[in-house]
Parts: C-alpha cells; structure tokens; sequence
C-alpha cells in the first residue's frame, strides 16, 4: 500500500521549518547508506546531532506521528530518527531497497514502512522524483510541499536526478505494531469504513458497535506493541 498524505498545510509553519533547515551543517549521504545503497547515493544530509538539527526533528517527528492517517494505516509501534536529505543538481538516490533492520542496541527497529515529507515546492527544481516499483509497475512521486509518501520499505524505490535546484526532503522508518501489510491494509479499510459510518449512523448503533469489537479484536489477535 502506497499513500500520499496532506500532512502539513500551512506555509508559514513550512516556510519556519525551511529556516531551521537552512542552519543545518551537511555531510555526504552515504555515510549512512548500506554497503548496496552507498554505490548508488548521491546526496547530502543534515546533521540533526547538532542543537539546530535536534530541534528540527522536536518539529518533524509529531508532523508524522500525530497524523490521524499516518496512524490508521501504519500502526506505530516506534520511529527511526529522521533524516533531512538535500539533492542538488546531478544528485539521485539510485534504485535499491532499505535496510531491513535499523539502529544498534536498545534503539535497533525492524523497518516496516519508509516515509518521505517533501519539504519544498515541486517548482524549485527538476527532476527528483521518488518511485516506487511494486507488483509490475512504478509509480512516480513528485510531492508538494507538505505532502507525505508511505510506503512499504520492502519494496525497490529511488529518488531521479535532480537537474534544476535543490530537492529538500524528510525521511524516516516506521516499526508497525502489526508486521504483517495486509494485516494493516484491512485494519487501515476497516477504519476509514468506521470514521465514514460514524457521519451517518448513532455511535452506539448496533452496526459500529459491532465494527468496533472487530477491530478492537484483530487488533488483540495481531499487535505487539
């Protein structure tokens, strides 16, 4: 399952968060690329260790965690620290796929979903769009900014060439409490059925009661919180 998100409109909060991003230090981004990925990398991405780096992810992480979507269909279980990548001209992310496990020790996560947060507008550059290869087909993203990607991190993804400007992005992993995709991909229809029915009939209607115990007891049988 492929979602795009509407996760932050509202431009004068983008155009802050574009000024934090602007007091980044940057490194090269195959110091934290897999031995496959490092070939195929080229990019840069910010320190978020420093003081100005630390205080953007306070700010990016609860724009992903918090969202009502991001949560129906990933079922969160922990989050990998961000990442702000920066692609100027000639920079790509060639195909490949994410690790399956990241982070050492007590912070080690087993990625289940990859997310992307473009963080500005598709206009100031060329070229640089995600794509996503699933089932026989690619699909092809060019977001705008505040927009949100999820997708599988099994799945074999790259970022094209950018030819004009700079690409400015946010990307993390998520750890679902549920493993299994099409675990959540029912979890995910059966929500988004239950916020639909809950416009039209009483909450304590016979009918979402009845999907609420569902939900709740699929929940029980497939979460590892």
């Amino acid at each position: 399952m492929i979602l795009v998100i509407n996760a932050l409109d509202d431009a004068e909060h983008l155009s802050a968060l574009r000024t934090r991003i602007d007091m980044l230090e940057w490194r090269d981004g195959r110091e934290t690329a897999g031995s496959v990925a490092r070939a195929v990398k080229r990019n840069l991405q910010g320190s978020m260790n420093s003081p100005a780096g630390r205080r953007l992810q306070e700010e990016l992480l609860p724009i992903v965690a918090d969202h009502a979507v991001v949560k129906a269909a990933a079922q969160p279980r922990r989050f990998s620290p961000l990442i702000v990548s920066k692609t100027g001209v000639d920079g790509k992310y060639g195909a490949h796929v994410d690790n399956a496990l990241m982070g050492k020790g007590g912070q080690r996560l087993r990625t289940d979903l990859s997310f992307t947060l473009f963080l500005n507008p598709p206009g100031e550059y060329d070229g640089g769009e995600l794509v996503i290869h699933a089932a026989g087909m690619a699909q092809e993203i060019k977001g705008e900014a505040g927009y949100l990607v999820l997708y599988p991190s099994g799945s074999i993804h790259e970022v094209k060439p950018v030819t004009r400007g700079e690409r400015i992005v946010c990307v993390g992993w998520i750890e679902s409490m549920i493993a299994d995709g099409a675990q959540r991909e029912l979890l995910f229809d059966l929500e988004n059925m239950r916020v639909a029915l809950r416009q039209k009939i009483p909450a304590q209607s016979a009918e979402l009661l009845t999907l609420d115990k569902s939900i709740a007891n699929l929940l029980r049988m497939w979460a590892h919180p």
